[in-house]
């Protein structure tokens, strides 16, 4: 399949996100039940929901995105280029640019978004957050009576797969398998809400960010039985 997708039609991205406020005690008392209850089979009955509240981000319904990055290639045929770029701070702008952008970049039926475990995560989490922000979803990310054949995604840890649903790969683990720098060199997901909360450093979760949106990219320059990604061959923009 993936030696009939151009490169330059996909459109690869990872996002950051955080608990959607600092502690549990700033959650509204409602809040705070309907957290319990959301938790309570993750949790199990010996950790109360507010010391659990750290993995409050993996949610959409109580986390917020603080950071999508995504990147694209040009000039395939000749001077190869990946170009990358970031969009954070407020959530409701982020989703917004990155709305604009698929409506007006990659908004054609051949044009595909990429991410790791995208399909469980970072599609839905965008879908999910755009409606909570009172956002239209556009196209690419409006599955409502789509076929499976007519969903314009990829995710690289589907594809590692290989129809085995039991499995589950990390982006860390395949990188490193299939000799590809390391994106975790910094942080990795379990830091983020404190590096964004106590350490109050966006920089460096976008820097974070980008590394691993470069990594989905070079994933699939490798499932392709192509030459990876050297360093002067990205773009920051």
């Amino acid at each position: 399949m993936l030696d009939k997708v151009k490169l330059e039609n996909i459109l690869f991205l990872d996002i950051e996100t955080v608990p959607e406020v600092a502690t549990f005690s700033e959650l509204s008392e409602e809040k705070k039940e309907l957290y319990a209850l959301k938790t309570q089979y993750q949790r199990k009955d010996e950790i109360a929901a507010e010391e659990f509240y750290e993995r409050a981000g993996i949610w959409a319904e109580f986390g917020k995105i603080i950071c999508i990055s995504v990147g694209y290639f040009v000039n395939i045929d000749s001077d190869r280029n990946f170009r990358v770029k970031s969009f954070s701070g407020n959530e409701s702008q982020i989703l917004e640019e990155f709305k604009k952008l698929l409506e007006n970049h990659f908004e054609k039926p051949n044009h595909l978004l990429c991410a790791h475990n995208g399909k469980e995560f970072d599609f839905p989490y965008i879908a999910r957050r755009m409606i909570i922000n009172n956002i239209s979803l556009p196209e690419k990310l409006n599955l409502f009576g789509k076929k499976p054949w007519e969903v314009s995604h990829l995710d690289t840890m589907e594809l590692w797969k290989f129809g085995d649903y039991k499995h589950y790969t990390s982006l860390k683990l395949l990188t490193n398998i299939l000799g590809i720098p390391s994106p975790k060199q910094d942080i990795d997901g379990s830091q983020v809400a404190d590096v964004y909360y106590i350490e109050n450093d966006l920089d460096r979760i976008i820097k974070y960010c980008e590394r691993d949106t470069i990594a989905v990219a070079q994933l699939l320059l490798r499932f392709s039985n192509l030459e990876i990604l050297q360093d002067d061959e990205i773009t920051h923009v």
